[in-house]
């Protein structure tokens, strides 16, 4: 076959959905019974929830998803809900709507609003952001440059000199320089986005990457109707109608180099040559599956180590009760916003819909997803027998934040399903149940990898840990440059897998 890929997250989707538009025959393989990763929707005891991510961006007509929506007859509907996000703290109460405009004059209205540095500030960085998202969704406009993308970056230095002018420093300096220090709701606001978007506070996060995050809600970002593994699942049947496999329950063993080139990938009782391997796999996961012995790129290496100091997930899925005519609706809560917003401190909540038939309870009524962030390498470095109680605590904590801040949610709970980073390892297949890729923390070495090259000749990686990363819309982004990349040049199409090609197996 031409490609393979482990792993039906959304970097694995978007490789394997290009790699089938540009006539190769593909194979994805998946080792949980549905796609989609840590945006899935998954069931437990005739209840569905969302795993982890839940507010998707790209949706728009002239995005990524929305195209692809379009193009292949993708069956979902996308919910624009006004407010996205409604963000709550002890002192602040702030929705965040799908009009920008209309979000910056309502900072603009709270007491003591300094109005023309507010506007100076989201007007810069508006246009960061623009240009930002330009380069990331345009062919050839990351390196490795051709001679026609260094013109054109020549070109437009001067308007890249202001976001250059930011590298390497904090969201936090950004807003010093805008006169917007000590404004407690835009920092409270910027400091609980960041934690979701670039995993690390405003004070940590590096600029460029934080404003362009910053457009996040603007982004063609809606709610899908039913659970986004309605969207995963989509995704997976163009695959087949293309002429590819996706293969689900098979977990790859280990992958080797083939004596006649490309990789063997084993899987349990069976084994498939491929010319080329993309691997949906978080950087330790990936390095334990490639064969002892086998060189490969210290980036590997270097990823797994930054991994250390990233995030788990602690969840909390509730069974609600009914509430006819509710439209789903998404909540930030912070119970203290000058701690850390981890370890309960902060939560982000998905409430499905009326009209979310296949997101609900046993019963019909609707269900919620809400995470929060926990160190993973304190965790790890508790006893076994601690971790319970850590873990424990952190969802205690959870829902004080929902009882004080949501009560009017709080009063619906009919049943709680805690889960832990164990627990979210088990239905979304990442190590460790890690979230989130790389913190995106201060740094110019945020920007050492934006090519993203092989790992090992003709093995690359996608996911939220490679730039772009972090959303699930630059996640399959990079899934997509990944599969231009290791198809460029090649004569594709001329081969079928040993199994039939454009059927599912279980």
């Amino acid at each position: 076959m031409d490609l393979l890929v482990i792993g039906a997250g959304f970097g694995g989707l978007g490789a394997g959905l290009r790699a089938a538009e540009l006539g190769a025959m593909v194979v994805v393989l998946e080792a949980q019974a549905y796609p989609g990763g840590c945006a899935s929707t998954f069931e437990h005891a005739g209840s569905r929830f969302e795993s982890g991510a839940t507010l998707f961006s790209g949706l728009g007509d002239e995005q990524l998803f929305g195209r692809w929506i379009e193009r292949h007859g993708i069956d979902v509907e996308v919910d624009w809900l006004d407010p996205l996000v409604e963000y709550r703290s002890p002192r602040l109460e702030l929705g965040v709507g799908l009009d920008r405009d209309a979000f910056v004059e309502r900072l603009c209205a709270l007491p003591g609003a300094p109005r023309e540095a507010l506007r100076r500030f989201f007007a810069f960085q508006e246009r960061s952001a623009d240009r930002l998202w330009r380069t990331l969704e345009e062919p050839g406009a990351l390196p490795p440059f051709g001679a026609g993308a260094l013109w054109r970056h020549a070109k437009d230095l001067p308007a890249w000199s202001p976001i250059l002018r930011c590298a390497g420093k904090s969201l936090s300096s950004v807003l010093a320089r805008f006169g917007l220090s000590g404004f407690a709701p835009l920092e409270d606001a910027l400091n609980a986005l960041c934690q979701i978007t670039v995993q690390c506070g405003a004070d940590e996060a590096e600029a460029p990457f934080a404003l362009a995050a910053a457009d996040y809600y603007w982004r063609g970002t809606g709610h899908v109707r039913g659970g986004i593994g309605r969207l995963a699942s989509g995704l997976c049947e163009a695959i087949l109608d293309h002429g590819g496999e996706a293969r689900f329950g098979k977990r790859v063993r280990c992958i080797e180099p083939h004596a006649d080139g490309g990789w063997w990938v084993h899987t349990l009782g069976e084994s498939l040559h491929a010319e080329r391997v993309i691997a949906n796999l978080l950087p330790p996961a990936l390095d334990a599956t490639i064969a002892v012995g086998v060189p490969r790129s210290p980036r590997l290496q270097r990823y797994t180590r930054e991994l250390q100091a990233g995030w788990g997930a602690c969840m909390l899925y509730l069974e609600l009760d009914d509430q006819p005519g509710a439209a789903p609706h998404h909540l930030q809560l912070v119970q203290d916003p000058d701690a850390l917003l981890t370890e309960g401190n902060h939560l982000f909540v998905s409430v499905s819909g009326c009209r979310d038939e296949q997101l609900c309870s046993r019963s019909g009524g609707a269900t919620a997803t809400v995470s929060t962030h926990v160190p993973i390498a304190k965790l790890r470095a508790l006893a076994t027998t601690e971790r319970g109680a850590y873990v424990r605590g952190v969802q205690d904590k959870m829902r004080r934040g929902l009882r004080e801040l949501a009560p009017e949610l709080d009063a619906r709970v009919r049943r709680v399903l805690p889960a832990s980073p164990r627990t979210f390892e088990r239905y979304t297949g990442r190590t460790h149940g890690m979230v989130g890729g790389l913190p995106r923390r201060v740094g110019l070495r945020q920007y050492m990898d934006l090519s993203n090259p092989p790992i090992a000749p003709g093995l690359w990686m996608v996911g939220d840990t490679v730039f772009p990363g972090q959303s699930i819309y630059a996640s399959a982004t990079c899934g997509v440059r990944a599969a231009e990349r290791a198809l460029s040049g090649a004569r594709v199409g001329l081969s079928r897998s040993a199994a039939s090609v454009g059927s599912a197996s279980a």
